[in-house]
Order: C-alpha cells, then sequence, then structure tokens
C-alpha cells in the first residue's frame, strides 16, 4: 500500500522533471539576483513538494505547478517590496534604463521585457510570464482566476506597451537605422 507521503513524493519528482525548466524560467523572471533566485527557486520546489499533500486532482498538474509557483513568487515579492510596483495602466510610463541601450542583442531584450514585466502588479505580471510560456488564454485564466477574455485582453494591452517600450527605446539608440 502507498503511503500518503510516498505519493506526494512521486507526485513532486514527476513534476519537477517535468515543469523544472519552467520553474527555472519563472524564477529568472521574478528575481534578477542570481543568489535570490536560487533561493526563490528553492522556495518553490519546497512550496511544491508540501502543495501535493492538497493536491486531489482537481485541476491539471500543469495548472497547479504554476499555481503554487507563481503564489510564492508573488508573496515572496510582496513581502520584499523591493520594487515599486505599478498598475498596469501606469505601465507606460516605465523606463527600464537607459545604462543598457547600446547592448541591441537578443539576450538584452530578454533582460529589459523581465524588467519591465517584474515592475507589473499582480495579475498582470503572471498573466504575461505564463503567456511566455506558451500557455493560452484559458490555461493562464485556471491559473490566475481570471476568465479568458480578461486573460486575451490584458495580453493584447501589455504587448501594446511592450511594444512601444521596445519601440522608443530602439529609436534612441545610437547606430540604429530607421528607414
Amino acid at each position: 500500500m502507498v503511503t500518503a507521503d510516498e505519493q506526494r513524493d512521486t507526485r513532486y519528482r514527476l513534476a519537477a522533471a517535468e515543469f523544472g525548466g519552467a520553474l527555472v524560467r519563472l524564477a529568472r523572471a521574478y528575481e534578477p539576483d542570481v543568489d535570490r533566485r536560487r533561493d526563490l527557486l528553492q522556495d518553490i520546489h519546497l512550496e511544491l513538494w508540501r502543495s501535493f499533500a492538497a493536491y486531489e486532482g482537481q485541476c491539471s498538474l500543469r495548472t497547479w505547478v504554476y499555481r503554487v509557483a507563481h503564489n510564492v513568487g508573488i508573496s515572496r515579492r510582496i513581502r520584499k517590496r523591493k520594487l515599486r510596483l505599478v498598475s498596469l495602466d501606469a505601465a507606460d510610463g516605465i523606463h527600464t534604463g537607459d545604462n543598457t541601450a547600446e547592448q541591441a542583442d537578443a539576450a538584452h531584450d530578454v533582460a529589459r521585457l523581465y524588467v519591465l514585466i517584474r515592475q507589473l502588479e499582480s495579475p498582470d505580471d503572471q498573466v504575461m510570464l505564463l503567456y511566455l510560456e506558451d500557455m493560452d488564454a484559458a490555461a493562464i485564466g485556471e491559473v490566475t482566476g481570471l476568465s479568458p477574455n480578461a486573460v486575451a485582453m490584458r495580453i493584447h494591452r501589455v504587448k501594446a506597451i511592450l511594444t512601444e517600450r521596445f519601440r522608443v527605446r530602439s529609436e534612441c539608440r545610437p547606430g540604429v537605422r530607421h528607414e
């Protein structure tokens, strides 16, 4: 007979194996500092393991993992209050920093994207991080508790803001030709 602890351990191992890469990316999105990111990832794994004591298949494993991970990320962020959080409506005025404008490579653009996303309030940040993990509006809605239509609207609005931010920053870059 399989004990509850063995069942929890098995579920955790399966989830960690299947979603480990996504959890690393999520931790990177929530925490720019490498050491704090490792701590966050460890906290996510611990809470995920703990959470399987209550998991009874009420949603997909993927949804459960993302809910737990995002809840840990948001809780930690709220406790630390290291970043100034803004609403989606105020995000249009956010600047991601001028000192890196000359380094226009793909890694830089991803870093800028995460900076902007980290400055969004919840659930806007969660929606965009899940969207970047290629989840559709229905799946994101399951994780965040929003309707698929609300998710789609938020994605559209944030993408418009990001597009404008990237366009404005590109126009300001020395050496970038505009036709």
